[in-house]
């Protein structure tokens, strides 16, 4: 069915995605990517508790060099990686296709956001609207970027 598909038909990414180790079960939560500057990031599929089909994205970096796991790298790699993050959110949506809603929170720049929603959510929000496929609608709740499919 259409209405199943995540992603609009003719999506086709601007920029090429990262190579992605997909989990060794199809149906895994967990996926990685490296870039080229070196950086490692590992995408999770977390399930929401008050609903099964429902999923939290969890976007993270892996490095050493890094205090937390969700640090500002500026590397200039921005759109592969959302490329890249993009794929997995299809990959995934392929092998979970019940499910009926995606979240993500971008985390906030210290001293440029000041906003209610991070310039990160903000940017995922942009490319929700985009590319996502009209059985889809991307909200954009505070900090929190939801992407809820619609009732048939």
């Amino acid at each position: 069915m259409s209405q199943d598909l995540l992603l609009r038909g003719d999506y086709d990414p601007i920029f090429e995605p990262y190579p992605i180790k997909v989990p060794d079960i199809q149906s895994g939560d967990t996926y990685y990517f490296s870039t080229e500057s070196g950086l490692h990031y590992q995408v999770r599929f977390g399930k929401k508790r008050d609903n099964y089909l429902g999923n939290i994205i969890n976007f993270s970096v892996l490095n050493e060099e890094f205090e937390d796991e969700y640090s500002e790298t500026n590397r200039g790699e921005i759109f592969r990686i959302i490329s890249t993050i993009i794929e997995i959110i299809r990959i995934y949506h392929e092998h979970h296709v019940h499910s009926d809603t995606y979240e993500f929170t971008g985390e906030f720049k210290e001293t440029r956001d000041t906003q209610t929603a991070s310039i990160r959510s903000r940017l995922y929000y942009r490319y929700a609207i985009r590319y996502l496929n009209e059985g889809w609608e991307p909200l954009l709740e505070g900090n929190k970027v939801i992407i809820r499919k619609l009732k048939s």
